[in-house]
Formats: structure tokens, C-alpha cells, sequence
């Protein structure tokens, strides 16, 4: 989904919010975990223990993520969003990054 869909998606905090991108570029406001695509599967204990719950991921350019989402699919996770572009996109679209 685009920067506006998926700012909507984020909006309610009902959803677990991702970064996958290595190495650390920024964030988007209100992410919750930042685990890196390549270790989904060796981190899943960070990630909620109720399959059922609603994720939202992104990386830099959303290639990361779209490796992310299908380990996240084969955990049995299956409400996932993806941000099309990822943070590329967010930025282009006016919407701003934070750094910690």
C-alpha cells in the first residue's frame, strides 16, 4: 500500500509496526520493533506471540520488506501490510523520518 494507506493502517496503533531495513536509516513515527528482514525468523520471540495480530512493515525501498513478509507468512502471521516504496516513498510523499 502507498505512503497515505499506510499511514491510515498505522494510525489506529492497533497494528505491530516494523522496520526491516539494515542497516538503520531513520524510522517512521510510531514504530514499534525494528528487526532486521534477514532475521525475522531468528527473532521471531520479539515478535507478538498471537499470530493473529495485524503487522505493518517497511524498509528503504521495499524490497527488505517483501522478503520480511513472506518469513513473517510462514511464522503464520497473516494480517500483514507492506509499504510500497517503503521510506523512499514516505519521503517523497511530504511525510518526514525520525532518527534515535
Amino acid at each position: 500500500m502507498g505512503p497515505l494507506e499506510f499511514e491510515r493502517a498505522i494510525a489506529g496503533g492497533e497494528r505491530v509496526v516494523i522496520n526491516v531495513h539494515v542497516p538503520y536509516e531513520g524510522e517512521i513515527a510510531g514504530t514499534d520493533l525494528s528487526i532486521p528482514f534477514d532475521r525475522i525468523e531468528a527473532q521471531s520471540g520479539r515478535l507478538p506471540s498471537d499470530r493473529s495480530v495485524p503487522l505493518a512493515i517497511y524498509c528503504r525501498s521495499d524490497r527488505m520488506s517483501a522478503v520480511a513478509a513472506q518469513s513473517l507468512s510462514r511464522l503464520g502471521y497473516d494480517d500483514i501490510v507492506e509499504l510500497d516504496g517503503g521510506m523512499r516513498a514516505w519521503e517523497q510523499s511530504g511525510r518526514a523520518l525520525i532518527w534515535r
